[in-house]
């Protein structure tokens, strides 16, 4: 029997995964080792009773006494925080989705991968901020990363059977989010709860306003380059409002495989989950006569910033992904609390990276997970520092 486990297993990426668990035969199917998730214990604890899971873990200690006596009787062991999180990435299992959300999703991603597991990878942050050593890792240890982002996983179904050198261009498409046909004037009001209102995706709610920030397409472009090791150059990025065309992979000899689906992340999951076959998916079909045209337009980089970030931060490489990312979740949480507006989130990161690049060797190939893990810090202490001079001028 396959043994799985599924860290963030509560988030939207769990969800849809565990759907296709229990409708592929659940526990009968699968032999569910581990599922980690966050405050939301009462669901973690139902998941686990229905997969008969070894172990759930939640990453706050303060609701393990819930989780435990949510589970009592079950037999299932129960733990809590991040060094539970960790320690659970290394009990034995085939195949592991890593969705956890943000540079917490790192460390347990790669203690899997350090025991040749296939790695299930939601988690664009893991790449954004260690993408030299996550890829060697899997490489020393004979572990598999397969891409779950939509995106990603379209290009990868695009190059089965190709050759990456005969690559011309990635064509990454963006919804735009939901603050995409607003004047650009009035961006600077939007509240979190307009930035929510995602016209095509039902994802999580850092996820969302990622996507209107354009933080979150940003990230797949970092992550375009270091998974699949194309130049920078070579990544495209357009507003495909539809959201049908989920990537496109252009060749040498002008030709272009568009990967087409309805949102829906299952796709992307259950082609992880049963690769290198496919399987049969609850997912909708497209009609295309139905759907008649398609549209797509060219980012406008004053709207979105975070592109020509993203740009800066590929060219120094090294350790600026950490302080990207890093300072990109700062600036979400306090846009989420209100602190600061949504299109101050960009000064922020450009700010820190301004502030953190002559205080640390960012460009350096060679990076060890301390040297990520210090990075992050520091970006997250400079990224507050940012937030508190900003609000000093309002």
């Amino acid at each position: 029997m396959r043994s799985i486990s599924i860290f963030g297993a509560t988030g939207s990426v769990g969800e849809s995964t565990y759907d296709l668990i229990c409708r592929a035969g659940g526990a009968g199917a699968f032999r569910t080792v581990a599922l980690t998730g966050g405050r939301n214990v009462a669901r973690l604890a139902e998941m686990a009773r229905v997969l008969r899971a070894e172990v759930a873990v939640c990453s706050d200690v303060s609701c393990l006494p819930a989780l435990r006596a949510a589970l009592a009787g079950t037999g299932i062991e129960t733990a809590a925080g991040d060094a539970a999180i960790a320690e659970a990435a290394d009990r034995p299992a085939d195949w592991v989705m890593s969705a956890i959300v943000g540079a917490a999703g790192l460390v347990p991603g790669l203690r899997a991968l350090r025991h040749g597991r296939t790695l299930a990878l939601a988690n664009k942050e893991s790449l954004v901020t260690a993408g030299p050593l996550l890829m060697a890792t899997a490489a020393a240890h004979g572990a598999q990363i397969l891409p779950v982002d939509s995106e990603h996983s379209a290009i990868f179904q695009g190059l089965v059977g190709e050759d990456i050198a005969c690559v011309e261009r990635i064509i990454l498409t963006a919804s735009g989010g939901a603050l995409r046909d607003w004047p650009m004037e009035a961006l600077a009001r939007a509240t979190v709860a307009e930035a929510l209102a995602h016209p095509n995706w039902a994802m999580g709610q850092r996820i969302t306003i990622d996507s209107a920030s354009m933080f979150n397409k940003a990230l797949e472009v970092i992550e375009t380059r270091e998974y699949f090791g194309i130049n920078p150059d070579q990544i495209e990025v357009i507003i495909h409002p539809e959201s049908l065309i989920h990537s496109l992979v252009g060749f040498q000899d002008g030709a272009i495989m568009a990967h087409m689906g309805a949102p829906d992340m299952r796709h992307a999951i259950g082609y992880a989950l049963n690769w290198p076959r496919r399987a049969p998916l609850p997912v909708a079909r497209l009609d295309l006569a139905q759907i008649a045209t398609l549209s797509f337009r060219a980012p406008d980089l004053n709207r979105y910033p975070a592109l020509r970030l993203c740009r800066d931060v590929m060219a120094t490489r090294g350790l600026a992904g950490a302080v990207f990312n890093a300072a990109k979740e700062i600036a979400l949480d306090q846009f989420l609390a209100g602190q600061i507006g949504f299109m101050d989130m960009a000064g922020v990161v450009e700010c820190t990276l301004a502030r953190v690049m002559p205080e640390m060797c960012l460009e350096s190939d060679v990076m060890t997970l301390e040297d990520i893990l210090g990075a992050d810090h520091l970006a997250r202490v400079r990224a507050a520092e940012a937030v508190s001079a900003l609000a000093a001028t309002r």
